[in-house]
C-alpha cells in the first residue's frame, strides 16, 4: 500500500535511514513495553501488599532507563526521517535539474517552465515527507502489532488475537478511500500547476498589464483559477477529514475493545491482575502507530501525485546525443528553413540565408516577420524545424549542444544578470578571467568608471540585476559576452530599450567585433533600426517568415523595395523636425 518501488530505488540512499527510523521507534517500543511490565507488576505488589522497597526501585530504575532509551530513540528517529529527506531533496532535485540539462536549450518546448519549478520545489517538499515520515512509520506500523502481539500472547493469547484482528481495520478504511483520493490529488496537482502558471505569466508581465489597465480582466481570470484551486482544496480537506474520522472510531474502539477483553479475562480468572493492567496499558500502542500511519497518508497520496509529475518530467523523451563537434569553419547557411509553433500556422516559408565567416550580416524587417525565430534555430532552441542548417558544412541537428553553446554566443534585449556581484556574473563568461582582464572588458563597453563609483567588481546585483539602468544591464550582458569570445556573435535586439548614448557605445562594439584584433568573428544582428545595420557586409530583409531582399545599405536603397520603405519611414520619423531623411 502506497509504495512505490521506482521512487524508491530512485532515491536508494534513502533506504538505510529509513531502517535506521525503524530501528529506533522499534527499541523505544521495547522500552515502553519493558517500562510498563515493571510498573504493572510493582501495581499488581502493591494490591497484594507484598511489595518491598527494592522491587518498588527495581521499578523505578526501570522506568527512568525506560524514559531515557525512549528519549535516545525519538531523537534518533527525527534525525533519521532529517537524513533521508536530505537524501530526498539532494537526490531528486539533481535528476530534475539534470534532466533539463540533457533536454537542452529547448526544455520548454515539452514542458512549461511554472511546472518545471513547481515539481522541483512543492513536488520534493512532498516526497520528502513521504521517505522522512511516511515510509518509516509504514514499516513500523507492520512491526509494532506484531511485537506486541508476541508479547501479550504470553499474558493472554485471546485478547492478544483480538487486539491483532483489529489492527487491519485501520489500512482497510484507508484502502477503501485511496482510489477516489488518488483521482482527487491527481485533480489537486493539475489545478494547482495550472494556477502557479497564470500567476506566473500574470506577475511577469504585470507591468504591461498596468500600462494597458487589462490588470482587472487578468485579475478575474486569477480569481476563476483560485476558485477552482479552492473547490477542490476543500474537497481534499473534506476527505481528509471524513477518513481521519473513520480511523479515530476504528482506533480508539480496537483500544477499548482490548480494556474489555482484559476486565473479561480478569474476571474469569484466566489473566493476573498484572497480566490484565499491561493488556489495558499496551492495548492503545497495538492501534498508534496505524493510526499514525493513516494521518501519513494523505501527505503520501499528495507525495504520490507530486512524483507522478516528478516522473512525467523525468521520461520526457531525451534529444539523441551527439559527438560531432563544431569545426574549425564558422560559416552558417540556411536553405530551404521552415519552422512553425503551431501545426498549419507556419512562421519561416523556406527562408535562406547565408553568414560568411568573420563577416558582419543584419536581419531586419517589421515585427513578427520571423528574424528572432532564425536566432532561435540557429541556437538550438527551436528544435522542430525543417530544411538544412549548417554550421562549417556540418547540419546543426548532428551538432553536440555543448559544442554549440561553446561557439556561438547570443545576447537579447533580456540577456540573465544573476543576482550576486558583477564579478560572478562575468566569469560565467570566462571562469578563468583575473580582474584585470574583467576591468578591460568593463572599459571596452564603457561601464569601468560606473563600477569603480560604487563598490568595483564586487558591486551587488539584485534580482534580474533591478538595481542597474537599462543600458547598464545591457552592456554588462555584452562585456560578460566579449569574455567568453566566441568565434560567432547572434546580437538579437540587443539594443532594444536602453538610452542613446548605450545604444551607440553597444553599436560600435558589436561593429568592431568583425574586425577585431581579438580574432575576426562571424557576426549575426538582429536589429529593428536600420541606422545600425547600415556598415553590415550583407543585410537580409524578411517579410511575413520570407526574404524580400538582400544586399548591402545602398544596393537595397537603390532597389526601392521593403527595405527603402522602411529606412524612408524610420528616417523621417527620427529626424522629424530636423529637416529630413538621410540617405
Amino acid at each position: 500500500m502506497m509504495i512505490n518501488k521506482r521512487l524508491i530505488g530512485t532515491v536508494s540512499e534513502s533506504r538505510k535511514y529509513v531502517a535506521g527510523n525503524v530501528a529506533f521507534q522499534w527499541c523505544s517500543l521495547a522500552a515502553n513495553i519493558a517500562m510498563m511490565t515493571a510498573i504493572t507488576s510493582m501495581l499488581a505488589s502493591l494490591q497484594a501488599k507484598t511489595a518491598d522497597m527494592g522491587s518498588i526501585l527495581a521499578a523505578v530504575v526501570v522506568a527512568v532507563i525506560a524514559v531515557i532509551i525512549r528519549l535516545i530513540c525519538t531523537i534518533g528517529a527525527s534525525h533519521m526521517g532529517y537524513l533521508s529527506s536530505r537524501a530526498v531533496k539532494k537526490n531528486l532535485r539533481e535528476r530534475i535539474y539534470g534532466k533539463l540539462l540533457r533536454l537542452g536549450a529547448s526544455y520548454n518546448e515539452q514542458v512549461k517552465t511554472s511546472e518545471v519549478v513547481q515539481v522541483a520545489v512543492e513536488g520534493v517538499d512532498q516526497l520528502e515527507t513521504y521517505f522522512g515520515a511516511y515510509l518509516p512509520q509504514f514499516f513500523y506500523a507492520m512491526l509494532a502489532p506484531l511485537t506486541l502481539f508476541v508479547y501479550l500472547s504470553f499474558v493472554s493469547v485471546p485478547s492478544a488475537v483480538v487486539l491483532l484482528v483489529c489492527v487491519p481495520l485501520i489500512p482497510i478504511s484507508i484502502a477503501a478511500v485511496q482510489t477516489w483520493a488518488k483521482k482527487l490529488l491527481s485533480k489537486y496537482w493539475g489545478q494547482y500547476t495550472a494556477l502557479g502558471d497564470t500567476f506566473l505569466e500574470n506577475l511577469q508581465g504585470l507591468t504591461t498589464l498596468k500600462i494597458y489597465q487589462t490588470d482587472g480582466f487578468k485579475n478575474e481570470e486569477m480569481n476563476r483559477e483560485s476558485e477552482k484551486f479552492r473547490k477542490i482544496t476543500m474537497k481534499v480537506l473534506t476527505m481528509q477529514l471524513n477518513s481521519i474520522t473513520i480511523m479515530d472510531l476504528i482506533a480508539y474502539g480496537g483500544a477499548a475493545l482490548g480494556v474489555i477483553m482484559a476486565a473479561t479475562q480478569f474476571r474469569a480468572g484466566k489473566v493476573t491482575l498484572a497480566g490484565s493492567l499491561l493488556i489495558i496499558l499496551l492495548a492503545a500502542d497495538f492501534f498508534i502507530p496505524m493510526r499514525q500511519l493513516g494521518s501519513f497518508f494523505h501527505i503520501a497520496m499528495n507525495g504520490m501525485a507530486a512524483s507522478d509529475k516528478i516522473f512525467r518530467l523525468l521520461d520526457l523523451p531525451e534529444p539523441e546525443r551527439k559527438t560531432v563537434k563544431v569545426t574549425k569553419d564558422y560559416s552558417i547557411a540556411c536553405d530551404c528553413l521552415r519552422f512553425a509553433y503551431q501545426e498549419k500556422r507556419e512562421i519561416l516559408h523556406g527562408v535562406s540565408m547565408e553568414f560568411r565567416e568573420g563577416s558582419f550580416t543584419s536581419i531586419v524587417g517589421e515585427s513578427g516577420c520571423g528574424k528572432s525565430t532564425v536566432a532561435a534555430i540557429l541556437m538550438g532552441r527551436n528544435k522542430g524545424y525543417s530544411g538544412s542548417v549548417k554550421i562549417g558544412g556540418v547540419e546543426l541537428r548532428d551538432i553536440d549542444e555543448a559544442s554549440l553553446m561553446e561557439n556561438i554566443t547570443y545576447i537579447s534585449h533580456q540577456s540573465y544578470l544573476f543576482k550576486g556581484t558583477v564579478r560572478d556574473n562575468l566569469l560565467m563568461g570566462k571562469p578563468d578571467a583575473s580582474d584585470g582582464e574583467l576591468w578591460e572588458t568593463l572599459e571596452r563597453v564603457k561601464l569601468a568608471d560606473f563600477m569603480k563609483s560604487e563598490n568595483g567588481l564586487d558591486t551587488f546585483l539584485a534580482e534580474k540585476a533591478s538595481n542597474l539602468s537599462g543600458g547598464q544591464c545591457q552592456r554588462l550582458a555584452l562585456a560578460r559576452a566579449l569574455l567568453h569570445d566566441s568565434p560567432v556573435y547572434i546580437f538579437d535586439e540587443s539594443t532594444s530599450n536602453i538610452d542613446v548614448e548605450s545604444e551607440n557605445d553597444i553599436m560600435r562594439e558589436i561593429h568592431s567585433l568583425a574586425k577585431s584584433k581579438h580574432g575576426k568573428k562571424t557576426v549575426i544582428l538582429i536589429s529593428h533600426r536600420l541606422a545600425n545595420v547600415i556598415d553590415s557586409d550583407n543585410i537580409y530583409v524578411m517579410e511575413e517568415g520570407n526574404i524580400a531582399e538582400s544586399g548591402k545599405h545602398k544596393e537595397l536603397l537603390a532597389k526601392g523595395g521593403t527595405y527603402s520603405e522602411l529606412w524612408n519611414v524610420q528616417q523621417n520619423l527620427e529626424n522629424y523636425g530636423k529637416g529630413g531623411a538621410v540617405q
